[in-house]
């Protein structure tokens, strides 16, 4: 399954998390501690990967942000470095995740939100979770495949 899939109950998602550059690169084993946040709030993993991507697919993936100012430096940064890439499911996953993760900004993210906890900055701010079904689909299908 390569996008998100109801199961019977009609709950069951699939969505997209991204753990960002930064995240990875840090030598305190920042992605172990996501990893064990997804896994506390119930979230299954059932795609994990590392990968560099390049700059081509991390433009069409932030595509519908193309043309505002800071396009360029969010493509340069995401393929700046190797991202830890995560397909996960649970009930309502796309709610459910946006909702771990926190605010884009981690200066406004709810405490011990993902972003609040290992966000620095609106652009490093630690991880990318789907907006919504569309996105997740899209998303989960440019980077799994």
């Amino acid at each position: 399954m390569s996008g998100p899939q109801k199961g019977k109950n009609g709950d069951m998602e699939q969505t997209y998390c991204m753990i960002k550059p930064e995240i990875v690169a840090a030598a305190d084993q920042q992605v172990g501690a996501v990893l064990a946040i997804l896994n506390r709030a119930g979230f299954r993993i059932t795609g994990l990967k590392m990968k560099q991507l390049d700059r081509a697919t991390v433009e069409h993936f932030y595509g519908e942000h193309a043309g505002k100012p800071f396009y360029g430096d969010l493509c340069d940064y995401i393929a700046g470095g190797p991202v830890v890439a995560i397909r996960l499911e649970r009930e309502n996953a796309v709610a459910a995740l946006r909702e771990l993760i926190g605010a884009t900004n981690p200066a406004d993210a709810a405490v011990g939100t993902v972003r609040d906890l290992f966000g620095a900055s609106l652009q490093n701010n630690a991880v990318h979770g789907s907006a919504n079904l569309e996105d997740a689909a899209r998303e989960l299908e440019i980077v799994f495949g």
